[in-house]
């Protein structure tokens, strides 16, 4: 069998762990993987060997015909149209909008918008996932399309953001944007913050696709929508076995269901009008691991701390205090989870002076020690990965 993915792309690498999980349990085939995705435009790499099958995230019209021609059985997991009698696997780009949208909506956001390009069909779809949703609930959706570029290297250029943010200017704040993409995410926070507009309290933002290590450098961290990658390749080995038993596939374009929405700072907020509480709200993201006091939440916010007080409860529910402890809990709870540094180095990280002050603080938060969280989100890890070695 030959895979043709770029393992560059984080979505090719879990669609081709899904394959290899089909693999390791039904015992069907050997694969050679073309990372380089030559096949896509040079027939002779297909001639080369007697392929049994090909799955494809890189299908052009060219790898099409050859395929037909020599009668190799193709699946298609690129998400654009489908080919004349070729089976496709992509995304549920209406459903990607759809969960996009209902993570605004619990959030309160009365203002929506979407930004993605308008030549794309799986942007449209996103798009349109996005806006039916926001309707459905009663309200309007913005938005900014543009043309998808062969070459993304515009996109970064000094008057392609100006135009984004000309757009981000008069729209209503608080407002939710959703991007078709990730890479149009950051784009929309680099718009942003070159106008003094913040994020997320004023435009909180979320992507899709969930691109790890975009999201992650992406300040402040970008949320976004992931699909099921894995899921996807899984599906097109077991399809693609079926076709090579004589089974024609029943549908030509399945849709495979998001995974659901990977919350990170860029959306983790309330919509919330008052400029008081959103200077407050700014601050205590940034500065909360940092051991700051409410003291100085009110310099920043420029209020009196009754006042500030009173609006928190109102609009968010809490007080100052309880959102930089939340702050502070949320990341304890990441340094426990996804590194082995000791509770000294994560309470100097999250702005304690004393651990057993932490410590107790998280027991009293949570219900358990940090060292009994730790041990039973590694436990939890392990369950995971032997429950899919066996499955």
């Amino acid at each position: 069998m030959l895979l043709i993915f770029r393992t560059r792309f984080e979505e090719s690498m879990a669609m081709l762990k899904g394959i290899a999980h089909f693999e390791r349990t039904h015992h069907y085939w050997t694969a050679f993987h073309d990372d380089q995705a030559r096949s896509e435009t040079d027939p002779r790499w297909l001639a080369s060997k007697n392929w049994s099958g090909v799955i494809s995230r890189h299908t052009t019209p060219q790898l099409v015909r050859a395929c037909a021609e020599r009668g190799i059985p193709l699946v298609d997991l690129n998400d654009v149209e489908p080919y004349p009698g070729v089976p496709k696997i992509r995304p549920d780009n209406v459903g990607i909008g759809h969960l996009g949208a209902e993570h605004f909506i619990e959030r309160g956001f009365q203002h929506f918008g979407f930004s993605g390009f308008s030549n794309a069909s799986w942007s449209r779809e996103r798009r349109d996932g996005f806006a039916e949703a926001v309707r459905l609930a009663g309200h309007e959706c913005f938005v900014s399309d543009v043309d998808y570029p062969g070459d993304l290297t515009p996109f970064w250029e000094e008057d392609q953001i100006s135009k984004l943010a000309g757009w981000l200017k008069v729209l209503p704040k608080p407002i939710a944007l959703m991007a078709c993409v990730d890479m149009r995410a950051q784009q929309l926070i680099g718009a942003a913050h070159a106008n003094g507009i913040l994020v997320p309290e004023e435009i909180a933002v979320l992507g899709a696709n969930n691109d790890t290590i975009r999201c992650e450098l992406a300040d402040p961290a970008l949320s976004s929508v992931a699909p099921n990658a894995f899921q996807s390749g899984f599906r097109a080995a077991n399809l693609l076995r079926e076709m090579l038993s004589g089974r024609k596939p029943k549908v030509l374009d399945q849709r495979v269901e998001p995974i659901g929405v990977v919350t990170r700072h860029s959306t983790d907020v309330l919509a919330v009008e008052d400029r008081n509480v959103i200077a407050a709200l700014s601050y205590i993201r940034e500065q909360a691991c940092l051991g700051i006091s409410v003291e100085e939440v009110l310099q920043h916010a420029h209020v009196s701390r009754s006042q500030l007080e009173r609006k928190f409860r109102q609009h968010i529910g809490r007080s100052p205090q309880s959102e930089i402890r939340r702050v502070q809990l949320k990341k304890i709870r990441q340094l426990l989870l996804e590194t082995d540094f000791p509770l000294k180095r994560i309470a100097e990280l999250t702005g304690f002076e004393h651990m057993e002050y932490m410590c107790v603080l998280f027991k009293r938060l949570t219900g358990e020690s940090p060292g009994v969280y730790r041990a039973k989100m590694q436990d939890k890890s392990l369950l995971g990965t032997a429950a899919s070695k066996s499955a």
